[in-house]
């Protein structure tokens, strides 16, 4: 090529139709440079940007539409542009915007706004304060809420919490804000704000995540930006000194170690990233942060509240110290009522004041927090997502393990702590002869340098005991020993392994460690392993990709034998994996088909891990903190996700997991309460750090019963179901749930959320649901959306698919029921309201344009405002002709 063609190359790209003399027929819309002699192509983009649009919109295509459809958008964007408004080649043509919607159907996660500046000071204060174009061009509407929220809170001295769900952005929302506050302009050159310069920013997050922020400066905004972390934090300090440094970014063990040094310098804003770890107000985290020279404190968390509402109080008192008063008041006024109000047989008048305390408080959160989900944000970017619990039943071997293990002396002592001592003494059994359990298993090695125990016997066994009772419900090889370990504990393990084990020792292989390939794949002898094997089955087949997490690593290594006996494809992240070489997976398993399977660990994988190409989610174990468990289903449910996400969390039914989900279901609900002020259902009689009203919940009695022969949960629930009855409450509709052996059903958010109830067509599909279920090993099952409930008018009700889909993990399409709509002037209980009454007409609407509901709503996400209006002017004036249509 020569340099003159080469210059030419590089020229902007130029039509011809700027020229005076091109003819413009009425006719075409083709520009004039398709009729001239001499044609200048226009250039072509890079084939990378079409290959990442291909790879953003995968299946997300829409059905194929008619061509006139196509047409006829352009069309309407003609008459919406006015008939004298022309394109900027002086031809009439359709809007770039339309024609993108109707090539690349409903799903974009491309969204940008204007390229104009957002405008975050009112117009009275000098100078501006505004996100430069170059950021607000790329934010999502919440996003920019988000910003206008942070700076308000900047602006009047003082910190809060953007609580936003996981996965919509607060990274890219503090960075945005920071770049206001800072003065960047659209070319990345600093301005100064009020006539001085600003200090430094200290951004303090967990490690796994320091590289992302990182990243993510360098994306959106020019920072001088520092990580204070590993061999160089001298170097950096000396830069920070120097006035070198604008942002900080550090640890947060860094800076629990090292926070005295960096108290010292005086900051500007602190930013504190997964802020709900400085829940503990007595942690040494939680002390040092409180000692940072600044008001303006942000915190930033999907998770606000986990185990406590006291946990609340403490955030809050960080970021924005006395918003709630003192600790005292806070424990008396808010927190004492909350939990007592929400017991299942609370006084009527405990409930009002309940009631009035919760929406106090909501009301004093909202002006500190700002908290949005995804279904209210990016709901209609997203198919949905569904959070499914599956109670799966132990092999008979498991279940005579597991009764062994509450024989032992240590946990016997345990459950007959508060009964008289034997020995005619007034004190109870723990406080007397039963102090320690110098027979027992457990007791002897962890006291055996102490023989006569120590402050807090016999309770310092309650950990081990629960620890050895979720292995056992989970695979009988995590009990025993790990030859990693000190020889002391290996002989330990054995000695327990081979108690529990008894008569069944050699069906196990003894108590030694198994290396036995085929014996590890095997999943006879655990529930929860010969459910997850037919579900795999179900979806590898139908090409679905599927994240697995659990918290122990030798389960994930047992797991890893059943994917290699199976064949399939899988890449693994644990605590043992490079922080340097875990993107790289990440991308890998987005990028590659053939990865089927990602084994992760939760401690490992639960922050900072994008796996959006993934549509399955399994949870083999659950966590006593429900925050664990959301996080993992947020790594593949979040903004880029263009599948439906279907989430299976695997409990052994009669087991202690049964309780600990109990605990999570009452955890989500009190975080509800506190920190939305929601409605919630009133399943339990327990009340946290409440010995006089422990419940079912709650006590070392109910962390060690035996729940084999129960179905713990169901009956809970069942229970809570009959006394609404009772009391004369219509049962609610969209909760199903089933003992052993009968239908149970799920429920499915479609499009539209309409409010529909599925039940079997005919008689025999009982009967068909039945084996199915026995044959996954399942018991019980619901969702969790149903269970946690979200209170009147902020749940949306939703359509039930049969269990027959929900174990093959497919997303349903509601089935409408036919009613009769002849006489709407009657009254109505199920369909009077108001929102019932637009549903029908929205169905109306769809069946006039011969599509289904969901159909119809995807029609309507591509559809222009002059479209929408067509139909409905067709369909009032076809209302008129035919009253009754």
């Amino acid at each position: 090529m020569s340099f003159q063609s080469l210059k030419e190359t590089l020229k902007p790209c130029k039509t011809l139709s700027s020229s005076a003399s091109a003819p413009t027929s009425p006719i075409s819309s083709k520009p004039s440079f398709f009729q001239g002699s001499e044609v200048n192509f226009l250039r072509k983009p890079p084939k990378s940007s079409l290959s990442l649009q291909l790879l953003r919109l995968q299946d997300s295509f829409p059905p194929p539409q008619d061509p006139t459809q196509c047409r006829n958008q352009q069309n309407h964007v003609g008459v919406m542009k006015g008939e004298g408004e022309k394109e900027e080649n002086g031809v009439e043509g359709p809007e770039p915007d339309t024609l993108k919607r109707c090539q690349l159907g409903q799903f974009q996660f491309d969204h940008t706004g204007p390229f104009e500046p957002l405008i975050l000071s009112s117009k009275d204060e000098t100078p501006l304060v505004q996100v430069p174009p170059s950021i607000n061009c790329r934010l999502l509407e919440h996003q920019r809420e988000g910003v206008k929220f942070l700076y308000g809170l900047y602006k009047n001295g003082h910190g809060g919490i953007l609580g936003d769900d996981m996965g919509l952005g607060k990274t890219i929302q503090t960075i945005a804000f920071l770049a206001a506050v800072y003065g960047i302009d659209g070319d990345g050159i600093h301005k100064e704000i009020c006539g001085k310069k600003k200090g430094p920013v200290l951004i303090v997050c967990p490690t796994s995540v320091i590289h992302n922020w990182e990243n993510e400066f360098s994306k959106w905004a020019n920072f001088s930006v520092a990580v204070y972390h590993g061999a160089n934090r001298e170097l950096i300090h000396d830069k920070l000194e120097a006035g070198a440094v604008e942002i900080l970014i550090t640890s947060f063990d860094t800076y629990r170690i090292r926070g005295g040094i960096l108290s010292e310098v005086t900051w500007e804003i602190l930013i504190i990233d997964e802020a709900h770890r400085l829940k503990n107000e007595k942690s040494k985290l939680y002390s040092a942060c409180s000692g940072i020279k600044t008001l303006k404190r942000f915190g930033l968390t999907g998770t606000i509240m986990q185990n406590k509402i006291m946990e609340l109080f403490n955030l809050f008192d960080l970021v924005a110290p006395g918003s709630l008063g003192t600790r005292e008041h806070f424990r008396e006024f808010y927190d004492e009522p909350l939990k007592h109000g929400q017991r299942s047989t609370a006084p009527e008048r405990f409930i009002r004041i309940a009631d009035k305390r919760k929406q106090y408080l909501a009301t004093i959160l909202q002006k500190y927090m700002l908290r949005r989900t995804k279904q209210e944000t990016i709901g209609h970017l997203m198919l949905g997502k569904e959070d499914n619990v599956l109670f799966c039943a132990m092999s008979e071997l498991q279940k005579r393990v597991y009764r062994r293990m509450l024989q032992l002396p240590d946990i016997q002592c345990l459950i007959n702590k508060d009964l008289p001592c034997g020995c005619g003494s007034p004190l109870t059994q723990a406080e007397c002869c039963k102090r320690t359990v110098p027979d027992g298993i457990i007791w002897p090695y962890l006291h055996r340098d102490n023989p006569e125990g120590c402050d807090s016997c016999p309770f310092c066994i309650v950990l081990p005991c629960l620890v050895k009772l979720q292995q056992i419900s989970n695979h009988l090889e995590l009990i025993k020993p790990n030859p990693k370990d000190d020889p002391d504990k290996q002989r330990r393990d054995a000695e327990f392994a081979s108690k529990v084990f008894g008569a069944d020792i050699d069906l196990v292989g003894g108590s030694a460690q198994n290396e036995s390939f085929m014996a590890l794949s095997d999943v006879k002898h655990c529930g929860k392993m010969r459910a997850l094997e037919k579900l795999f089955s179900s979806w590898i087949s139908q090409g679905d990709k599927i994240l697995l997490f659990s918290y122990s690593v030798r389960m994930l290594d047992i797991l890893e034998k059943l994917l290699v006996r199976k064949g399939y494809s899988f890449s693994r992240l644990d605590g043992s994996t490079p922080t340097n070489l875990r993107q790289n997976l990440v991308d890998d398993f987005n990028s590659s088909p053939s990865k089927q399977v990602f084994l992760i660990s939760t401690r490992a994988g639960g922050l900072g891990l994008n796996l959006v190409s993934a549509n399955r989610v399994v949870i083999f174990d659950p966590n006593w903190n429900p925050a664990q468990d959301l996080q993992a289903q947020d790594r593949s449910f979040r903004f880029g996700q263009k599948r439906y996400v279907v989430v299976f969390r695997l409990l052994a039914a009669g087991s202690l997991e049964e309780l600990v989900y109990s605990r999570q279901v009452y955890k989500q609900q009190l975080s509800n309460i506190a920190v939305s002020g929601k409605m919630e259902k009133r399943y339990f009689e327990g009340v946290q750090d409440c010995k006089e009203f422990q419940g079912e919940l709650f006590g070392i009695c109910n962390l060690f019963s035996d729940l084999s022969d129960k179905l713990f949960t169901s009956e809970i629930i069942e229970m809570h179901e009959g006394r609404e009855t009772k009391e004369g409450h219509a049962p609610n509709p969209n909760q199903n749930i089933s003992k052993a052996g009968s239908s149970v059903f799920f429920k499915e958010a479609d499009a539209v959320g309409c409010i529909e109830t599925r039940k079997p067509t005919h008689p025999g599909k009982t009967s068909t649901i039945k084996p199915m279920l026995e044959d996954l090993g399942v018991v019980y099952a619901h969702r969790n959306e149903d269970i946690v409930n979200y209170g009147p008018g902020t749940q949306e009700k939703m359509a039930l698919p049969t269990t027959e889909d929900c174990a093959l993990g497919q997303p349903r399409v509601p089935e409408i029921k036919k009613r009769k709509l002849d006489n709407i002037g009657e009254k109505d209980d199920g369909f009077s309201s108001t929102i019932d009454r637009k549903k029908i007409q929205y169905r109306k609407l769809a069946g006039f344009k011969g599509m289904g509901e969901l159909e119809f709503s995807r029609w309507l996400l591509c559809a222009t405002p002059t479209q929408r209006e067509k139909v409905l002017e067709d369909y009032r004036k076809r209302k008129e002709k035919i009253p009754n249509g």
